[in-house]
C-alpha cells in the first residue's frame, strides 16, 4: 500500500520505519519549540499525506520519550483521515516537572497506518443482552 507524502517545508523528513517489522513510522518535528512542564504544545512535522480510502493514520506516542522525558501525545491516538490534506501536527503533553525542548528533526511521535471498516449505525429500541451488561470502569477489579 502506497501513501503519497508531500514535504511542505524545506528540511521536513518523511516518516521512516526504524527497524524491519515496525508498525509505527517515526514522525519528526519540523520546528523548534518548548513544551513547558505540565503543559501542551502543538508541533508541526512539515508533512502532508494522502491515505487511500479505507485507511487511517494513527499518531501514537514514542515509548522512549514517554519513559525518559514524560512526553506523550495528548489525544492518543491522533487520527488522520484519508481525506485530510493539511500539515500533520502533533499535540504533545509534558507530564514531567521539567520543560522539554524540541528541535527540528527530533522524533516526536509514531504514525501507524491501518485499514478500517465503516460501521453502519442502526438505531434500535433495545440492545441485545450480554454477560457484562452495563458494567464499566473497574468492573473486572484492579
Amino acid at each position: 500500500m502506497n501513501s503519497n507524502v508531500q514535504v511542505l517545508f524545506t528540511g521536513a523528513a518523511a516518516p521512516v520505519y526504524a527497524r524491519p517489522g515496525d508498525a509505527g513510522a517515526d514522525l519528526c518535528a519540523n520546528e523548534s519549540t518548548t513544551v513547558p512542564a505540565g503543559q501542551r504544545a502543538i508541533v508541526g512535522t512539515g508533512l502532508s499525506i494522502a491515505l487511500p480510502d479505507g485507511f487511517v493514520g494513527l499518531v501514537h506516542p514514542r515509548s522512549g520519550l514517554a519513559l525518559h522525558s514524560g512526553i506523550t501525545v495528548l489525544n492518543t491516538p491522533g487520527t488522520i483521515d484519508a481525506g485530510y490534506r493539511g500539515e500533520i501536527k502533533v499535540i504533545l503533553f509534558n507530564t514531567s516537572d521539567q520543560d522539554f525542548t524540541i528541535r527540528p528533526g527530533d522524533r516526536i511521535a509514531q504514525l501507524v497506518v491501518q485499514r478500517f471498516e465503516r460501521a453502519e449505525f442502526v438505531e434500535v429500541e433495545r440492545l441485545p443482552g450480554s454477560a457484562r451488561a452495563s458494567q464499566g470502569f473497574g468492573s473486572t477489579g484492579v
